[in-house]
């Protein structure tokens, strides 16, 4: 299961939010494809305008795979270690020039009557030849972050959200929503 973060405290809300949202298939083939799934049940499913977000590490080597089935890429869900070693292992002898990687996050905003906006978000870097840090989850790990010595996963939380591929995804669709709720675009 995907990890969100539902900014309430209504237990009640949280409940309804995975009812909503457990039969909807990620089928798409990109990131944008899998967020507007779930960006746009959730808005049928409510009333109420939505968002969602699908993200994962895109190998320039790889053809931008392990991409939307990031998460699944060993063939277990979730299994962050596996998913990372079957990585690892499949680009052993790819030389460090040609290792080139971007973690991509597609975050969508839907309305009840059927409107989307799509933003993405992109975090460049190189996959390292071995884990480091401990921060984060997924390839953080694996993910030097270019410009900077250090991988995703040895970045602070704050260094980490001021430049994410997700932040950077959902700080772009900031002023989508405000003009979707408010009629009003800012500059």
């Amino acid at each position: 299961m995907s990890r969100i973060v539902l900014a309430t405290r209504n237990a009640h809300k949280v409940g309804e939010l995975r009812a909503i949202l457990a039969d909807v298939v990620e089928s798409g083939v990109t990131f944008a494809d899998n967020a507007t799934l779930k960006a746009v049940a959730a808005a049928q499913a409510t009333g109420l305008p939505a968002v969602a977000d699908d993200s994962g590490l895109a190998v320039d080597v790889l053809g931008g795979a392990p991409g939307v089935f990031s998460a699944r890429w060993s063939g277990r869900h979730g299994d962050d270690a596996a998913n990372l070693q079957l990585l690892l292992d499949q680009i052993a002898d790819v030389p460090d020039e040609h290792r080139a990687a971007a973690f991509v996050c597609a975050a969508v905003l839907a309305l009840p009557d059927g409107r989307t906006w799509v933003r993405e978000g992109r975090l460049p870097g190189r996959v390292t030849r071995a884990p480091r840090g401990t921060g984060g989850f997924g390839y953080d790990p694996v993910l030097q972050v270019d410009g900077d010595g250090r991988t995703a996963a040895e970045l602070t939380p704050a260094e980490k959200n001021a430049i994410s591929h997700r932040g950077l995804a959902f700080r772009a669709l900031g002023p989508d929503l405000r003009e979707a709720l408010t009629g009003v675009r800012n500059p």
